[in-house]
């Protein structure tokens, strides 16, 4: 453990407020493993998008591009409790590509936050139009939230749904169409 323990002595807090006995021995390393869970769980906040999307001049690829079924966890900012789930991100391009394992990447970075659903989807979609420049993107979400399923209502099979259309995904039905059948399909 380094020399600086605020973040430790905080976990120890929180324990002693729930009524834990600190001095357990089950509880004696967690401080130290709760800090080094969060900096890995909220690796988010050290990356910027703009790095992770390495673009590639193609002017041939006009066709949508979809990654879809990307499983990914976040952590909601009211109660900081988890919410996981499926992804589904597309674009069309206009003369620029980017890897497909940057979408995964992409996703990763803005959901290692404490976040809401509905702005990891926005964020998905303004980093690629602003850095691609696409003919539009999409990004769909559907997550279970701990903050549901734990506490509150309860509803243990809920599934939230959201999207962020961008581009021809909102202003052409067809196009959303298709990117809505791929990812039905």
């Amino acid at each position: 453990m380094n020399a600086e323990r605020g973040p430790e002595e905080n976990v120890v807090r929180m324990l002693q407020y729930i009524g834990e006995d600190v001095q357990r021995e089950g509880l004696l390393e967690t401080p130290e493993r709760v800090v080094r869970s969060w900096y890995k769980l909220y690796g988010g906040y050290r990356q910027d998008p703009k790095d992770i999307l390495k673009t590639f001049e193609d002017d041939s690829s006009d066709e949508m591009v979809v990654l879809k079924d990307i499983e990914f966890y976040s952590t909601c900012e009211h109660h900081i409790l988890p919410f996981f789930g499926k992804a589904h991100i597309a674009y069309i391009p206009d003369g620029k590509v980017v890897g497909i394992s940057k979408l995964a990447r992409l996703l990763e970075c803005f959901a290692r936050r404490l976040q809401i659903q509905e702005r990891i989807c926005r964020q998905v979609t303004s980093i690629l139009m602003k850095e691609l420049r696409p003919l539009g993107a999409a990004c769909l979400l559907e997550a279970q939230h701990f903050c549901m399923t734990s506490r509150g209502v309860e509803k243990q099979n809920s599934i939230m749904v959201t999207s962020s259309l961008e581009g021809v995904f909102k202003s052409e039905k067809g196009v959303k169409e298709e990117f809505l059948t791929i990812v039905r399909g």
